[in-house]
């Protein structure tokens, strides 16, 4: 390396800063992602990596959960193939928005960390 170089960095002060990484949000064990964004909260889940599946007994808050879409629970990339019962909850009550009860997933793979 050349001196000249050398004295420029040293003359930028915007080099000699060291680049850390920018730390990723923490995720939230109950939370189902899309796009990097919470679209909603899971209660009960199940996995089953043999059948290839998670199975919630609620996901609740999903009013922003586009269903025909890939989203993220913990580690796995899914797909959500089947629900049991779906209902719009009234405001007052305790979870709010859409509430999707006997819901399974496909596990298509997994999330880079």
């Amino acid at each position: 390396m050349s001196s000249n170089a050398a004295d420029k960095r040293a003359e930028d002060p915007v080099a000699s800063v060291p680049v850390s990484p920018v730390p990723s949000k923490e995720r939230e064990a109950d939370a189902i992602y899309q796009n990097g964004e919470l679209v909603a909260r899971a209660i009960g889940p199940q996995v089953d990596l043999e059948a290839k599946e998670i199975r919630f007994a609620e996901v609740y808050n999903s009013d922003d959960l586009v269903l025909p879409d890939e989203c993220e629970f913990q580690r796995h990339v899914i797909m959500v193939q089947r629900i049991g019962f779906a209902s719009k909850v009234e405001k007052a009550a305790l979870h709010k928005g859409r509430v999707l009860r006997d819901v399974v997933a496909e596990i298509l793979g997994y999330r880079e960390q």
